[in-house]
């Protein structure tokens, strides 16, 4: 995508954020502040993680008239300590846009972090199984959020609804019939896109294989449940070419006995709803008048 139109995009979504926070404007900056004042900034890591959105903020820190030096880049594995980048702009500008930067910047690292976790459990059981998102974003947040997990080395999955179809339970409790939902739902969409079934026993996941399926997603099923589907399918020699994704309560502490599994991708929304952050802070270093 046109990172012109991307950094457009995410200004609009900052100032959007900004008149939320400071729908009057800043009360305290405006009593305190001068409008020729200047500073320089940094902005550092309180605690260690991934590091992810900096690259993001930086566009949009420039847009709206700041000179940055980024010090460290999305992916970048931060310490305690670390500068993240250092900044010089109006000081009341500055002090409006701090929040709304820090949270963005460490909620993004937090989800690109616990990406960062699960990923590397899991490879040690399964160096090919992917670690996917879902759709369980903050409104507002899905393209960060999403940038977030790549960064950490996962799998953005399907970006929006208007992306590869997926036939989820109620779906079919309106459609009723699995085979007829694959059916129309394969009619209705472009050749290139893949048709995904969700499903919640090892019986549905062979019927949504027999009936054409492209990925079967086992939800909320157990270790035991998963191996049970793909002994039934592989019976009926149907395992070849289909995509297992294992998706549900999946966690760092569980993940393993997901992973050794012959799966091919585990999803999970924690990494987005549930990250945590890593925290970080704006310390101003400097402050003159700009005609001084």
């Amino acid at each position: 995508m046109n990172q012109g139109l991307i950094t457009d995009s995410l200004v609009r979504k900052f100032v959007e954020w900004l008149e939320e926070d400071a729908p009057q404007g800043d009360e305290t900056s405006r009593a305190l502040i001068d409008e020729d004042i200047r500073v320089r900034a940094t902005i550092v890591a309180k605690a260690p993680g991934i590091l992810a959105a900096a690259d993001e903020v930086i566009r949009v820190l420039a847009a709206l008239g700041f000179e940055v030096v980024q010090r460290k880049t999305n992916g970048s594995s931060l310490k305690k300590g670390d500068v993240v980048m250092t900044l010089e702009g109006e000081a009341s500008k500055l002090l409006l846009l701090e929040r709304t930067v820090l949270d963005v910047l460490a909620h993004c690292s937090g989800v690109a972090s616990a990406t960062r976790r699960l990923v590397d459990e899991a490879r040690k059981y399964n160096p090919r199984v992917r670690i996917a998102a879902t759709r369980k974003t903050i409104p507002g947040m899905r393209f960060l959020d999403k940038e977030a997990v790549r960064v950490g080395g996962g799998d953005t999955h399907r970006l929006s609804l208007s992306h590869t179809p997926l036939i989820k339970d109620n779906h079919l409790k309106i459609a009723k019939n699995i085979e007829k939902a694959i059916a129309r739902v394969r009619a209705g969409s472009s050749f290139v896109n893949k048709v995904e079934v969700e499903v919640s026993n090892p019986r549905e996941a062979l019927r949504a294989a027999k009936a054409g399926a492209d990925i079967v997603m086992l939800d909320n099923f157990s270790p035991e449940e998963v191996r049970r589907a793909l002994d039934l399918l592989r019976t009926k020699g149907l395992r070849e070419g289909l995509q297992i994704e294992v998706s549900g309560n999946i966690s760092e502490e569980n993940i393993g006995r997901y992973a050794v599994l012959d799966i091919d991708a585990i999803s999970s929304g924690r990494i987005t709803h549930s990250a945590g952050i890593v925290d970080m802070s704006l310390e101003v270093v400097k402050s003159w008048k700009s005609n001084a």
